[in-house]
């Protein structure tokens, strides 16, 4: 339920609930370097938060489609779009209701210290993981990965051949100094608009590669029927289609980005219509990439559907084909990255310092001493991760799930303001439901084929 008779309110004129929480202190007087900003427009709204939706989720996509079939997989990145739009629709009804700038205020007004507590806990999880992926994601396309012992070579690979500066640890060093040092180091989310814009047109120019090399292939009769469904066996097969279930709900995530891009924009009562326009634009994306890549590669489409462009397409110009493809979405990747540091070092702070009364956009030592220490760690786990399936795996069906869907639920159930409808009810009840049992099973599905692998291989050894 949306509130119409809401009355528009700027920026310059929302009151601070909690200050720890923001980055940017909405009070100008805290800092003066920041006077002249009067607010964020309604597009770089639109396109940070559309940056922070559209992340590495785009990549496992396809192969969640490859486990369900075309019909079913589609139906649930739809089905996700929706309860994501109804998610955020209740985190902002509540906000608006208690005047709350963050969600970490708006879990202690309805749980208390602990329940922001938990939140900001949360948030870090998923964070560091998504940007974790962001990092493997780049250095597979840059520098190569293997999967299932068949190496794919990077782009620096295959233009260059193997040498020490087309291997990943230096391709990930210099991408973390030269480009995510400086785009980490601003301190309004708003100064990301431009980047986030050309970090949404990269994510455009990939579709359009991938959706024009279907066609070509699809008029010279170089690509089959797609499978419609999922291939069921026995009940395993079953409990395994519901792994899918985090990369879904990661593809997602934007929420702990929702009050920070509110809190800057020029006009409040905009934001429910950035929400909508940019989950209507990832939606879109994500279907025709979720469809075109299946349909190109069918039951070879990796977990990483990058991974599958660096085979022989069958048309001209093929390996350029490749590349552009390739390069534009790590170039998108690199571009997101900043978007996302932001909330996690908004909540790092947040979590750590919670006694501290100065905003962290004023408090130049933490605020470098918590950039320099999350990209060191955030660099070290892609070094050292090898698959950005597993990462979907842990993040998806634990820190995300939470933010996405279980957290707006509980925040509506409480109904700390008596604003909550019947329907809005049963509604956070049927997504608590549906995101405890199908993540349960998906991490009980994962556990038990890590399990048999396990086995697999000690009874290989053995044989030997």
């Amino acid at each position: 339920m949306t509130i119409e008779t809401e009355k528009k309110k700027t920026r310059k004129n929302k009151e601070v609930v909690d200050e720890n929480v923001p980055l940017l202190p909405k009070s100008q007087e805290s800092d003066t370097e920041l006077h002249e900003f009067n607010g964020a427009s309604f597009s770089g709204a639109v396109f940070n938060l559309s940056t922070t939706v559209i992340g590495a989720g785009i990549m496992g996509l396809p192969a969640c489609v490859k486990k369900l079939g075309m019909v079913p997989g589609l139906i649930a990145i739809v089905l996700t779009a929706f309860l994501t739009e109804k998610s955020v629709e209740f985190m902002l009804r509540f906000s608006r209701a208690g005047n709350l700038s963050s969600y970490g205020s708006l879990m202690g007004d309805a749980f208390g210290r602990y329940g922001k507590a938990v939140l900001e806990i949360c948030v870090v999880i998923n964070n560091v993981g998504v940007l974790i992926v962001y990092m493997i994601i780049i250095g597979d396309v840059v520098s190569g990965t293997t999967s299932s012992g068949i190496h794919h070579s990077g782009i620096l690979e295959g233009w260059f051949g193997v040498h020490w500066w087309t291997g990943r640890t230096f391709v990930l060093t210099f991408t973390t100094l030269a480009v995510f040092a400086p785009l980490v180091s601003f301190k309004q989310i708003d100064s990301l608009r431009f980047t986030s814009a050309l970090s949404v047109g990269l994510a455009v120019v990939f579709l359009i590669i991938a959706v024009g090399i279907s066609i070509i292939k699809i008029i010279s009769g170089g690509i089959g029927m797609p499978r419609l469904f999922p291939v069921i066996t026995d009940a395993a097969s079953v409990f395994d289609l519901f792994t899918v279930v985090p990369v879904l709900v990661t593809a997602y995530i934007c929420h702990y980005n929702v009050h920070n891009i509110d809190n800057e924009l020029e006009d409040s009562s905009w934001m429910h219509g950035v929400v909508r326009a940019s989950l209507t634009l990832c939606s879109s994306v994500y279907l025709l990439t979720s469809f075109f890549g299946f349909l190109l590669f069918g039951d070879d489409t990796l977990p990483d559907v990058l991974a599958n462009f660096d085979t022989n397409l069958g048309i001209p110009f093929g390996s350029a084909l490749n590349d552009a493809v390739r390069f534009s979405y790590a170039a998108h990747l690199v571009l997101v990255f900043p978007v996302v540091f932001y909330a996690l070092r908004v909540n790092i702070d947040g979590l750590i310092f919670t006694s501290s009364r100065r905003p962290l956009v004023v408090d130049n030592l933490r605020f470098a001493s918590i950039t320099i220490a999350l990209v060191g760690i955030i660099f070290m786990g892609a070094n050292f991760i090898p698959s950005i399936w597993d990462l979907f795996q842990f993040t998806g069906a634990t820190a995300a799930v939470c933010l996405g869907f279980i957290f707006p639920a509980a925040i509506t159930l409480k109904d700390r303001h008596n604003i909550a409808t019947k329907t809005d009810k049963i509604l956070s009840v049927f997504m608590i439901v549906l995101a405890v049992l199908s993540n349960a099973v998906a991490i009980y599905s994962d556990a038990y084929a890590l399990i048999n692998k396990n086995k697999h291989n000690v009874n290989d050894f053995l044989i030997r």
